[in-house]
């Protein structure tokens, strides 16, 4: 008996993992989760400035103040043309927005940036292949968005089991 009642919890708990389904809200994050305050402290003065702009676009975008994200993210980037995690942030905003193409190119843009300056980590490729993903399927591709947000639920279960990557997640 007891043995059926520990299998019977096992197989619904997978059931409840593959469906996606979780009990954490958008500031919950994974042990391998990338969270871009956690970073910001990072760089030098002008490098350190963009993040922290970066961060306000993300709380702008949490409450869906879609223009002052705009403006945060920009302001960014005029600090420092060479951010890639600006560049993430907006193509998250883009795809969020509906704006897939617009996404695609920021997302080529961070991308170029991580690699240039080593820090494409695991964590950061599991965003640039689900926001990839998400965008490829708001632009009707969903043939080639499938493996790239199955890739990314297998680097970042936590944030990508949802098929999406909300603003305080990247937070």
């Amino acid at each position: 008996m007891r043995l059926r009642l520990h299998m019977g919890c096992a197989l619904l708990a997978a059931g409840f993992a593959a469906s996606g389904c979780t009990t954490l809200n958008a500031t919950d994050a994974g042990p391998g989760s990338l969270r871009l305050s956690e970073i910001a402290g990072r760089g030098d003065p002008q490098r350190r400035s963009s993040m922290q702009l970066v961060l306000q676009g993300l709380e702008a975008d949490a409450d869906l103040r879609s223009a002052q994200a705009l403006s945060d993210y920009g302001n960014a980037l005029r600090v420092d043309p060479s951010n890639p995690y600006a560049y993430l942030a907006l193509a998250r905003h883009h795809v969020s927005e509906g704006a897939p193409e617009r996404a695609l190119a920021h997302l080529d843009r961070s991308e170029s940036l991580l690699r240039v300056q080593q820090e494409l980590t695991p964590r950061v490729e599991a965003h640039l292949l689900g926001l990839r993903g998400a965008a490829l399927a708001e632009a009707g591709r969903g043939r080639e968005a499938e493996p790239l947000l199955a890739r990314a639920r297998e680097l970042d279960p936590w944030t990508w089991g949802d098929g999406r990557l909300a603003a305080l997640e990247l937070r």
